[in-house]
């Protein structure tokens, strides 16, 4: 029975450890993305290879982290973001005053904290190969480039470069693992792959938990249905930061399809 017991953890373990690897940031071809492994050629990218559709209006309601995300936190609250000492530092001597008069509002607004932002999203195709995600909250615009390198001389920014690449998913079928990892309905697992870089130092959370310009955003976007047809979406956001971060910090928020941009209000970055 002792031996039997390692050997189910073991298997169950199997699923998880086999989506982990090959994801961005693994060892492989350049351009932040590891190999898939397996047989046949990769998926084609950009418009024309999108096995789902993410344009339209989304919304993101707040199931939770609802102190956090609804309300400034007050200053020094850091809980749950693995910040090292360097980063409590920064934490403690936050002032929205001083990044006010530094014209620095949209700290809390960069790639590494937007999809935690309440609010609506805008999703369309700039072209056939870059994918374009607007704002209403503090009115940012995200480009998703399914081709090319980051530019080496760019100078950083809240949104950084963000280089895109389509994921096979995982196709629904008969449970054959414990539940939890079984697709929704009519949904795909890591439907899309996204690592940014190139970023300006800025807020995980408006009260100052900082990021550093080091820091790498790494994003898996499943998108998904309800039996009923309502489409949603949700991100995994891998915040790693050297400088600030003891480990890297992990959230997941969901996002549903809206009918039309009829409440989509943009609206400047705040301090407060």
């Amino acid at each position: 029975m002792k031996r039997i017991l390692p050997a189910i953890l073991m298997a169950c373990c199997i699923p998880v450890m086999s989506f982990a690897q090959g994801g961005p940031g693994a060892q492989g071809p350049p351009g932040g993305f590891g190999g898939r492994g397996g047989r046949g050629a990769p998926p084609p990218q950009g418009k024309v290879g999108a096995p789902a559709d993410f344009t339209g209006y989304w919304v993101s309601p707040v199931f939770e982290d609802y102190r956090w995300r609804m309300f400034t936190p007050l200053k020094g609250d850091a809980a749950s973001v693995p910040i090292n000492p360097a980063g409590r530092k920064i934490v403690d001597s936050w002032d929205p005053a001083k990044d006010e008069a530094a014209g620095e509002q949209c700290k809390a607004y960069g790639a590494a904290a937007i999809m935690r932002v309440p609010g609506r999203l805008h999703i369309t195709w700039q072209d056939d190969n870059v994918l374009k995600i607007e704002t209403d909250a503090g009115t940012q615009t995200r480009l998703f480039h399914f081709t090319g390198q980051p530019p080496k001389d760019a100078e950083p920014s809240w949104q950084g470069y963000s280089a895109a690449r389509w994921d096979r998913g995982v196709a629904p079928g008969p449970p054959t693992v414990p539940v939890g990892f079984q697709p929704r309905q009519g949904g795909r697992s890591r439907t899309l792959d996204v690592v940014t870089t190139q970023l300006q130092a800025g807020y995980l959370r408006k009260n100052g938990v900082p990021y550093s310009a080091n820091t790498t955003v790494t994003e898996y976007y499943d998108h998904w249905a309800e039996p009923s047809g309502q489409e949603w979406f949700t991100v995994t956001t891998v915040v790693s930061d050297p400088d600030y971060l003891a480990i890297p910090f992990v959230t997941t928020t969901d996002f549903k399809k809206e009918p039309d941009g009829s409440k989509f209000n943009p609206k400047p970055c705040s301090t407060r």
